[in-house]
C-alpha cells in the first residue's frame, strides 16, 4: 500500500453529513492552533475554501451536487489524515512533511506556509481524492471533470487573494523581495493541470497495484520536494 494511502479515512457517513464533520474539524484546528503556526495558516485558507465550495454547492452552482460533495469530502479527508498522523507521532505523507517540520520556523513567512500547504494538497492529495471519489461513486474521472474544474477555478481565485493578503511590503519593494522570486517559481494552475493528469493515470493503473503504488510514491516525493523549496527560510 502506498505510504500516502496508509491512513485510515473517516468512516463514510452520508456525504452531506461528512461536509459538516470536515468543517467542524477545521474549526477546531483554527481555534486550537497558534495563529502563526504554519498548519494554522494553511488551515485558515482551506477552511475558507471549503466554506465557499459548500456555499456554491448549496446554491446549485455545481451540476452534480453529489459528485461535488463527494470529491470535496474525500479531498479534505487527505489533509485531516495528515494532521492526525502528525499529532499521533506517525509519519504523514512526504508532501506534507516539510510543512509539519517547518511550521514554527521564524524565518518562514505566512504566505510560504499557505502556499506550501496548497502545494501538498493540490499536487498530491487531490489526485488521490479524485480516485477515492470515483470509487465511492462508481464512476470514471471524466465524469468528475466539471466538478474538478469548478473547484479548481475557486482555488485559483483564492490563491490570488492569499497572495495579495499575505505578501508583505509595498508593491514597489516586492520586486526586490526574495519571497517574490521564490513564489514566482510555483503556479497553482500548472499544479492543478498536472494533478488531473496524475488522477487519470492512477485510475488507469488501478489494475496494476504495484505500478500504481510506485507512481503514487514518486508523486508524493516530488510534491514534497517542491514544498521544501517553498518553505526556504528568508
Amino acid at each position: 500500500m502506498p505510504r500516502s494511502q496508509q491512513f485510515t479515512p473517516f468512516a463514510q457517513p452520508p456525504v452531506d453529513t461528512a461536509v459538516d464533520e470536515v468543517l467542524a474539524r477545521m474549526r477546531v484546528l483554527d481555534a486550537c492552533l497558534p495563529p502563526r503556526d504554519g498548519i494554522a495558516v494553511f488551515n485558515r485558507v482551506y477552511l475558507a475554501v471549503t466554506r465557499e465550495v459548500d456555499r456554491r454547492i448549496d446554491s446549485g452552482r455545481f451540476g452534480d451536487a453529489r459528485a461535488a460533495v463527494t470529491l470535496d469530502v474525500r479531498f479534505a479527508e487527505r489533509y485531516l489524515a495528515a494532521v492526525d498522523a502528525a499529532e499521533e507521532d506517525r509519519r504523514p505523507p512526504a508532501c506534507w512533511r516539510p510543512l509539519f517540520q517547518m511550521r514554527r520556523h521564524p524565518g518562514v513567512r505566512p504566505l510560504q506556509f499557505a502556499l506550501a500547504g496548497i502545494n501538498a494538497h493540490i499536487g498530491h492529495d487531490l489526485a488521490l481524492a479524485v480516485v477515492d471519489a470515483c470509487r465511492s461513486l462508481g464512476c470514471e474521472p471524466a465524469d468528475l471533470e466539471d466538478e474538478y474544474d469548478r473547484v479548481g477555478d475557486l482555488l485559483v481565485a483564492l490563491e490570488e487573494r492569499v497572495r495579495e493578503e499575505l505578501m508583505p511590503g509595498p508593491d514597489l519593494l516586492q520586486i526586490a523581495d526574495p519571497l517574490t522570486h521564490l513564489l514566482g517559481s510555483w503556479s497553482l494552475e500548472r499544479a492543478r493541470d498536472a494533478t488531473w493528469t496524475a488522477a487519470r493515470a492512477l485510475w488507469a493503473l488501478r489494475g496494476l497495484p504495484d505500478v500504481a503504488q510506485e507512481f503514487t510514491e514518486r508523486l508524493d516525493t516530488a510534491v514534497g520536494f517542491a514544498g521544501r523549496m517553498l518553505l526556504t527560510p528568508l
